[in-house]
């Protein structure tokens, strides 16, 4: 993973995010894409009426973002001077999906980086509508950075899944890429929210995955996911965890939770959504 794409709306959650995924990168060299998508509620009068003689609305609405992210990735360039970093700051006026799915495609992203405050809704009590809108809509592996988190040395990741059909050879190379980088230890979840139903055994699968790394097997029944994860989570200090994102799927109950319960999950760690 060397071309890392970095949302940003300039608040202090996306700058820590930005940070976050600078110092967990260090020591490789990358190509970090800043991308401000401007939204058509942003702008006011004032900005068309500055606007030179012959711009268009386009471009006079996107000029201050243009400075302010120009001014903000010269503070990391300068901080950032003795990494092998490239700096590709971008503005753009599109839907954020869309703008960051262009992205995606003529850059060769590998992966998103994004923070997960600005929750408003019970759906988004864990992501914030942004991110959110972004795991459940863009084919892209996201590391979600949790608010106020900073950078430590990976030496623990659980990776979660709810059946053997979760574990995917394809779409897994990001975290593999993770645990050579840093040689955590790794522990596979196994979560049976019935918990009558009968276990397969995942060993097989497991074996061919994560042929070259040593790793611990947990299983789980009858537990709503959101609590079984963060029930693992306190009994097993992990630095990261790690899920394949599809709809209908693990995805789903660890967002919205148990609907007889009301149980939803806020993760102190970073959260890697690995995608097919």
């Amino acid at each position: 993973m060397n071309r890392i794409l970095l949302p940003t709306d300039f608040s202090n959650n996306s700058k820590n995010a930005i940070e976050y995924a600078l110092q967990f990168f260090s020591g490789q060299p990358c190509s970090f894409y800043f991308l401000n998508i401007q939204k058509t509620s942003e702008y006011i009068m004032d900005d068309i009426m500055s606007g030179t003689p012959g711009s268009s609305v386009y471009e006079v609405i996107l000029k201050d973002n243009e400075e302010k992210l120009k001014k903000m990735v010269n503070v990391f360039q300068e901080k950032y001077a003795k990494e092998e970093y490239e700096f590709l700051p971008f503005v753009d006026y599109d839907i954020l999906s869309d703008s960051i799915k262009q992205m995606i495609e003529s850059k060769n992203i590998d992966l998103i980086v994004m923070g997960t405050n600005g929750a408003t809704g019970a759906s988004e009590v864990l992501f914030g509508s942004n991110t959110l809108h972004v795991i459940r809509h863009v084919d892209c592996p996201v590391l979600a950075i949790p608010e106020g988190s900073t950078f430590k040395k990976i030496q623990s990741v659980l990776f979660t899944v709810s059946s053997c059909k979760d574990i995917k050879l394809e779409g897994i190379d990001p975290l593999e890429q993770i645990i050579e980088a840093y040689h955590p230890q790794l522990h596979v979840l196994n979560i049976m929210a019935n918990k009558d139903a009968v276990s397969d055994d995942c060993t097989p699968i497991l074996k061919d995955v994560f042929s070259d790394i040593n790793y611990e097997s947990h299983t789980l029944r009858g537990i709503p996911t959101p609590l079984a994860i963060d029930a693992f989570v306190q009994l097993i200090n992990v630095d990261m965890h790690a899920l394949f994102a599809e709809k209908e799927s693990l995805l789903d109950r660890f967002i919205f939770g148990s609907k007889t319960a009301k149980i939803s999950y806020r993760s102190n760690v970073p959260l890697l959504f690995l995608r097919k």
